[in-house]
């Protein structure tokens, strides 16, 4: 990793807590829908409805609101009250309004990296709500550039270097998700650290088969520092 110039970094579970706050707002979602459905059944049809509409709204909380609503919907076969349709809006809105977490090392690896490298976070999800969250963070003064990319695969991130007008072998991706921050990076020629996260999307996971040992892992954030 000398060549290195930028590193960048996932943002949602990465450098602040996210996943587990779907989680749990998937969870009061089961809560509200208990009289059509079983739990097992509502977390997997909301997941289908997750992933059948991120072609048309993309990753984040308010697509999240959405697809509860249509599932809710769907299940109830439209008998489920407006009471109960403004209680899943709220769930979404508490998602939006939740505190930021950062994880553990996450200020004290910036302070150092800072200056002598340039720093930006790539990360998935809805533009206004990300910005809001490194805003809220407290950790927007150490990042260059923040791109808030629709996808994250081979083209996407050979496309971010371009713009970023260096060699993919120059650039280092640090997040939680093997499938989004990890292996395309792989693939493209550049570095990439793993830090797993207790809490992975199940969108997210990938097989044994798609592991590599092209990448470092690594237990914690401040574990990076030993590579750099």
């Amino acid at each position: 990793m000398n060549n290195i110039k930028v590193i960048a970094f996932d943002a949602d579970d990465t450098l602040w807590v996210n996943e587990t706050y779907f989680r749990e707002a998937e969870n009061e979602f089961a809560k509200i829908l208990s009289d059509f459905e079983t739990e097992n059944k509502i977390h997997q049809e909301l997941f289908k409805k997750e992933i059948d509409n991120l072609r048309i709204y993309g990753y984040g909380v308010k697509g999240f609101m959405l697809s509860m609503v249509e599932c809710a919907l769907e299940l109830s076969n439209h008998k489920i009250s407006q009471q109960k349709i403004t209680q899943i809006l709220d769930i979404g809105k508490d998602m939006l309004e939740k505190p930021i977490e950062l994880l553990d090392g996450v200020e004290e690896v910036l302070q150092q990296l800072h200056g002598n490298y340039k720093l930006i976070v790539a990360t998935k999800g809805d533009l206004l709500d990300q910005e809001r969250k490194l805003e809220k963070s407290g950790i927007l003064k150490y990042f260059h550039h923040t791109e808030v990319m629709s996808e994250k695969k081979k083209l996407d991130y050979q496309k971010l270097t371009k713009r970023l007008d260096i060699n993919p072998s120059e650039f280092l991706m640090i997040g939680n998700s093997l499938k989004s921050d990890i292996l395309p990076l792989i693939e493209i020629g550049a570095s990439a650290i793993h830090i797993p996260f207790h809490t992975t999307w199940a969108h997210e996971e990938v097989s044994e088969e798609q592991k590599s040992d092209k990448y470092k892992t690594v237990a914690k954030i401040s574990d990076v520092l030993t590579y750099l």
